[in-house]
């Protein structure tokens, strides 16, 4: 039995979307960098030693905290296969709750960077519900609703950031900065803080609810086949309120990480300009939101965006090739999801027929 079905299983993933998109991606990355002047092995090797390196690990993991809290986020309502597209509103919503929290609770440190965080989650689910509340009551596409929400919360954001909660004396449009200890812990004297533990703790809890609870049970059973879902009794506008709520906390909390580590204050532009939403999406789309896969998924463009700035200096190619090559990966992913090739099991059933 065990070496009947083993070859099957190596076929199987060799014929995965997600394997092929990202072995064609790196393929023809490898063609625009051989076009461009530079060796592709040493182009990689800079990326991969300029991102998992001595030198570039804790700015990958930084960076990493952010970008996975954000595919984690969109990943959850992905899994219902409800898009997410407001991700830069939340996020920037929470990072400024957490700042103001932080600045104005009467309360001991420890207590002030709870508050704040909690703060953060609170005002990323109450603006993502909002966006749920408009196609639930208003029949306004989530799609739709999600985004146009991100940029009202985005200017208003950046207006207090540059008049009513600016910095006095500041050429910069920041806030004050948080008062000392409301900061989260960092590990040692790098930037990387306990906010990646917190993000690890997310993962943890969407893969258990993903595959031990009923509720998870209802979200893929939706995303698979949202009629029938709905016959058997899921309530899919409760169901919208919830997933988007979860997913705004997540939203809201990693903009609190990014406010209460450093530089510990709400910078305009600080956690939109890197583009943690749309490289979380992209990572949630590869992954089709399953849990592990996104992590995985998360941390390979994390490499990429990292490692990029390392490829550019080896090779003098834009760091901008790795963001192509994402979009590549992305590409190619919806390119075989669309074409019908025939799995080995019904390829030889059909062969059997034949003969």
């Amino acid at each position: 039995m065990t070496t009947s079905t083993t070859p099957r299983a190596h076929v199987s993933v060799l014929c995965s979307p997600v394997l092929f998109s990202v072995v064609a991606a790196l393929l023809i990355g490898a063609l625009l960098l051989a076009a461009a002047g530079a060796d592709p092995l040493t182009a990689y090797g800079a990326v991969l030693s300029g991102s998992l390196g001595p030198d570039g690990l804790a700015a990958t993991l930084t960076t990493g905290t952010s970008v996975l809290g954000m595919a984690l986020a969109l990943a959850v309502p992905l899994r219902a296969r409800l898009i997410n597209l407001g991700g830069d509103g939340q996020l920037v919503l929470g990072g400024l709750a957490a700042t103001v929290t932080g600045l104005h609770a009467p309360l001991p440190a420890p207590l002030a960077v709870a508050a704040a965080l909690l703060a953060g989650m609170a005002a990323g689910a109450a603006y993502a519900v909002l966006a749920a509340v408009c196609e639930t009551r208003l029949g306004v596409p989530l799609l739709v609703s999600s985004l146009l929400l991100s940029y009202p919360a985005v200017s208003l954001a950046s207006y207090l950031a540059r008049y009513p909660l600016k910095e006095p004396g500041s050429s910069l449009p920041q806030t004050r900065r948080l008062p000392e200890g409301v900061a989260l812990p960092a590990f040692g004297s790098t930037t990387v803080t306990v906010g990646l533990l917190l993000v690890a703790v997310v993962a943890f809890v969407y893969a258990f609810a993903d595959t031990r609870t009923s509720t998870g049970y209802e979200v893929r059973m939706t995303g698979l086949n949202p009629r029938f879902a709905a016959y058997a009794g899921v309530d899919r506008t409760r169901l919208t309120l919830r997933l988007m709520g979860t997913s705004g906390a997540i939203a809201g909390l990693v903009g609190a990480i990014g406010v209460l580590s450093f530089p510990h204050r709400f910078l305009d532009g600080a956690l939109t300009a890197p583009g943690y939403t749309w490289t979380g999406l992209t990572a949630a789309l590869l992954a089709a939101a399953a849990p592990i896969g996104t992590v995985l998924a998360a941390l390979f463009f994390t490499v990429l965006q990292v490692g990029g700035l390392s490829m550019e200096r080896v090779t003098e190619v834009p760091r901008e090739l790795t963001q192509v090559l994402q979009a590549l990966v992305i590409v190619l992913l919806a390119s075989k999801l669309r074409m019908a090739w025939p799995r080995p099991r019904r390829r030889a059933h059909e062969d059997g027929k034949a003969a």
